[in-house]
């Protein structure tokens, strides 16, 4: 009876340490970080972050020549430009956010990665630090730029310190943006293997409901003013804002986090209309998108591999 041979084709047993399921994440997470703006990747995949990135630092740049020349700050730090930071960051989600995502859902990968010792929900957690994380660098760095452009001319102490204390409000706003954003998107781009359509569902979602919310607020009669304003010049309040213009902004994630930057007191001025006593439900808006998205990732990869 012919018998099996092991034949010893001399590879060598890995006897060193086993780093366990803490470094996965983070080597998962620090990979698709990289993935957000095309590292390690061809040239072509750092086209949309290096432009996006480059459009979002521009107004910094023109605020650090301004006070060069002896200007102001021309860009308030919470809101920084409204429109540009809305319309760059939707590009960048609806680009990146597939990216992360959709291209292990198409190669089929995932029962690889949800092996021992990586968990089923680590996956998402690991892609949503990463993203978020990505979006955090797409809008803060801006805003570091902006300050450290408005500082140098600052002009003692006492300046300086005025403006590190409206820097803290609008990092905190850049970090609701970030989360928001970040939680959506990947969202959105799980639904699907297909990078084309991730995108193209993450761009209608967040232009359709960004229109619908300008039309809205538009035929409700709610005012439309410039999306920024020089530092100290306040946030004029209309005496009557319809109920309707000031709901408006509720179908669309830009302009939920826009009405929830004015419900915690930000006076910057804005297109969006102040929430004034229906502030809360933006905030509970953003509740809302946040656990939908947060939840929606956890089923989804709860569920994958199983097919």
């Amino acid at each position: 009876m012919t018998t099996g041979v092991i034949h010893d084709l001399g590879y060598q047993h890995y006897d060193g340490p086993r780093l366990g399921r803490p470094a996965i994440v983070r080597a998962l997470a620090w990979h698709s970080l990289r993935s957000a703006f095309g590292l390690g990747r061809g040239a072509r995949a750092k086209i949309v972050p290096v432009l996006t990135f480059v459009v979002m630092c521009l107004p910094a740049v023109v605020n650090a020549v301004s006070t060069v020349h002896g200007g102001h700050r021309l860009f308030p730090y919470d809101t920084y430009v409204f429109r540009l930071r809305a319309l760059v960051m939707i590009i960048f989600v609806a680009a990146q956010a597939p990216e992360l995502v959709s291209r292990d859902l198409r190669s089929h990968v995932l029962p690889l990665y949800l092996s021992r010792p990586l968990r089923r929900l680590d996956y998402p957690l690991a892609k949503l630090v990463a993203f978020t994380a990505a979006c955090l660098l797409m809008i803060e760095i801006p805003l570091l730029l902006l300050y450290l452009g408005t500082i140098v001319n600052a002009g003692g102490w006492s300046a300086i310190w005025a403006q590190t204390r409206a820097l803290f409000p609008g990092l905190l706003i850049g970090a609701l943006w970030a989360v928001l954003l970040a939680a959506i998107g990947l969202a959105i781009a799980s639904c699907t293997g297909r990078r084309a359509y991730a995108t193209g569902a993450i761009a209608i979602y967040f232009f359709l409901t960004w229109t619908l919310a300008s039309i809205l607020r538009g035929v409700a009669g709610g005012p439309s003013g410039p999306a920024g304003a020089p530092p100290g010049v306040p946030h004029v309040v209309p005496v009557a804002v319809p109920l309707a213009a000031r709901l408006a902004g509720l179908i669309s994630p830009p302009t939920v986090l826009e009405g929830v930057r004015q419900w915690l007191g930000g006076t910057s001025v804005s297109p969006v209309p102040p929430p004034g006593s229906v502030g809360v439900i933006y905030g509970v808006m953003l509740l809302a998108l946040l656990a939908a998205s947060l939840g929606w990732l956890a089923v989804r990869y709860l569920r994958a591999g199983l097919s």
